[in-house]
């Protein structure tokens, strides 16, 4: 699944009018109608504020008062074309006085969308699990090496008589981490979906 790594803002000017496209990191539907009232709030004094996104293979875009498919079809048929999914982009678009037509909002529209995008890292992320392990203090320095070298994220840490480590990973690297580690008893993993930037393995021994 190719996505963007961080949410990014650009502003572009067309004939007076501003356009401030905003590109939203997502993980479901609630979470991006959640980020459209937050940004629709935030500019609450623009005229327009048009938006599209994909997400668990659902589409959705608004024209939020423009002329029918000048506005959210072109910010969709971006993130279609450039094969985006788990992405928000809401235009924001002060008007300036001058009419731009059909024509003009359509190629406006797609370009605020084209220039964010461009402007964002864009990543490659596979389905991953967050979970718990807990460690002795002896082994935290050889738990911290090996979720390193299999690209374990450590999301938080706990310390008490024991450690407490919260990581994310995908299954294999899971796996693979647990084969080479002492805890101290079973993972407790959560039912919560998400997704773990793909990076390349830096593992001398490709058989571990």
């Amino acid at each position: 699944m190719q996505t963007i790594k961080n949410d990014n803002c650009i502003e572009i000017i067309v004939k007076k009018s501003k356009f401030i496209a905003n590109a939203i990191l997502i993980n479901s539907k609630e979470e991006a109608e959640e980020k459209i009232k937050q940004l629709k709030k935030k500019y609450y004094d623009a005229r327009h504020n048009c938006y599209g996104y994909i997400v668990e293979n659902f589409e959705k875009c608004s024209d939020d008062g423009e002329p029918s498919k000048t506005a959210g079809a072109p910010i969709l048929d971006v993130l279609k074309k450039r094969e985006l999914s788990n992405v928000l982009v809401v235009v924001t678009r002060y008007f300036g006085g001058i009419l731009l037509g059909t024509g003009g909002l359509v190629r406006a529209y797609t370009k605020a969308t084209q220039d964010v995008i461009d402007s964002s890292e864009i990543v490659n992320k596979i389905e991953g699990i967050r979970y718990t392990i807990y460690v002795d203090y002896e082994n935290q320095k050889d738990v911290l090496y090996w979720c390193k070298k299999l690209n374990v994220n450590v999301i938080n840490t706990k310390y008490d008589n024991i450690i407490e480590l919260k990581l994310e990973s995908t299954k294999a690297n899971k796996e693979k981490l647990l084969n080479n580690i002492k805890i101290l008893q079973n993972c407790i993993i959560s039912d919560e979906k998400i997704y773990i930037e793909e990076k390349k393995l830096y593992i001398e021994n490709e058989n571990i």
